[in-house]
């Protein structure tokens, strides 16, 4: 409905709407919508552009996460109630990761409990995998990011989602800080396959990390990885569109040398690495 509009006055509304596969009824009840002097028009014209930025794919709890980047607060059933409103919702349904491999192994309790503050470094971290999109195929990252000062610590790439990406994801950090881990070490994760593996479970043990793990169905519980994965597409991805994996790491790696050394963080008024450097 929104490209439509934008493009009303270049190509007959007809030809778009079938096109577009929409009823020319929906597209004239949007554009009333749009017309009306209503609270939600506002925010429904701004959820309507990054929804065109997003291909489409945010639902309501990545468009809430992309405001609140955006400092634009709302709830986020207040999100979804416009999202619905104005025919805004994703197109596609990805499942949780948790749902897609049958038995979990091991599963261990939320033990990070929102308490996404931390006054040490190295003391609680947030994990996950994101999918980037490229016309090779998708790209799979995984990270670590230090509830301390919000650094990447360390994160891998790869074209598959294994165990192993994981796995090579915690010795990477563990690597990197082993002299500045704190006594006891958080690693908070949702409930995807590779977390409550047997393997997971015995790199951690290894290294004395104690597991904390998302509710099922409880996205917020790991909102700090979730909200990176929203910055680094909306700011990064989105914006240059890689054709190819190698492309796509580059990028990859471009950013998150930009976002830990130089990106300023509204709350510290300084880049995630300065804090770290002068801890």
């Amino acid at each position: 409905h929104h490209i439509i509009y934008r493009h009303r006055t270049e190509y007959p509304v007809t030809v778009m709407c079938k096109f577009f596969g929409v009823s020319r009824s929906g597209y004239y009840a949007f554009v009333h919508r749009l017309g009306r002097p209503e609270k939600d028009a506002a925010l429904a014209e701004v959820i309507a552009q990054q929804r065109e930025r997003s291909f489409r794919t945010y639902g309501y709890r990545r468009m809430w996460l992309w405001l609140k980047s955006q400092n634009i607060f709302r709830n986020p059933k207040t999100v979804l109630r416009i999202m619905k409103k104005y025919g805004l919702l994703s197109e596609i349904r990805r499942r949780r990761k948790w749902q897609q491999i049958g038995q979990q192994v091991h599963k261990y309790k939320n033990l990070l409990n929102r308490e996404f503050h931390a006054d040490r470094l190295n003391s609680k971290w947030v994990t996950d995998i994101s999918y980037i999109h490229t016309k090779q195929g998708v790209l799979y990252l995984s990270m670590i990011r230090d509830l301390y000062d919000n650094s990447i610590v360390a994160y891998k790439t790869g074209t598959q989602q294994t165990v192993n990406l994981v796995l090579d994801t915690i010795c990477l950090a563990m690597k990197r800080e082993k002299k500045r881990v704190a006594a006891e070490l958080q690693l908070h994760s949702d409930q995807g396959f590779q977390y409550t593996s047997q393997a997971y479970f015995n790199l951690t043990q290894a290294y004395g990390i104690t597991p904390s793990m998302s509710r099922k169905g409880n996205p917020y519980d790991n909102a700090m990885a979730e909200n990176f994965f929203s910055i680094l597409k909306t700011e990064c991805i989105y914006r240059h569109k890689p054709a190819t994996f190698s492309e796509a790491n580059e990028m990859i790696d471009r950013y998150i040398l930009f976002y830990n050394h130089e990106r300023i963080q509204l709350k510290t008024g300084e880049a995630p690495l300065a804090r770290r450097l002068s801890s």
